[in-house]
C-alpha cells in the first residue's frame, strides 16, 4: 500500500509595503519582539505569537468573541494549507490591512490578548554532536 503525500502548497512573498506596515505596528507594542516565523514576519509576547503575516495576509490571535466578531466583517479562519486550521488565529480583511490606523488597532487588541496568556517557556537548544 502507497500514501500518496500531499504537495506543500507554494508560497509567496510578503509585499513590501505590507511588511513595512506590520512591522511598524508590532514594535509599537510595547515589550513586543518581531521575529521570522516561517519565513514571515511574526510579533511575540512572552514567547506567544500574537500577529505575523503569510503571504499576503496579516493574521491575529484573538479570543473567540473577537473573532466571531470580526467574521462578521469578512476575517476567517487562518488555514496556513488545506484542512490545517490554526486554532485562535484568523486572518484579517483587506480593508483592515489596508488603513495603517485600523492595523495598529488590531493589532494591539491581538497583543492584549497575548498579555493574558501564560508565557511559554523557551524551547531548549539542541547541541549539535561532534564526529
Amino acid at each position: 500500500m502507497t500514501t500518496k503525500k500531499r504537495a506543500m502548497p507554494k508560497w509567496t512573498k510578503a509585499p513590501e509595503g505590507l511588511v513595512a506596515a506590520f512591522t511598524k505596528a508590532a514594535e509599537a507594542v510595547p515589550g513586543a519582539a518581531v521575529r521570522k516565523m516561517f519565513g514571515y514576519p511574526a510579533a511575540f509576547l512572552a514567547g506567544n505569537m500574537f500577529a505575523g503575516i503569510f503571504q499576503d495576509k496579516v493574521i491575529l490571535r484573538l479570543p473567540q468573541e473577537t473573532r466571531k466578531a470580526l467574521a462578521g466583517e469578512g476575517g476567517r479562519p487562518f488555514e496556513p494549507m488545506p484542512g490545517r486550521v490554526m486554532k485562535e488565529y484568523v486572518v484579517l480583511p483587506k480593508k483592515v490591512v489596508g488603513s495603517a490606523q485600523l492595523l495598529d488597532d488590531w493589532i494591539g487588541e491581538a497583543a492584549s490578548y497575548a498579555r493574558t496568556l501564560p508565557p511559554k517557556a523557551a524551547a531548549a537548544k539542541k547541541t549539535k554532536k561532534r564526529a
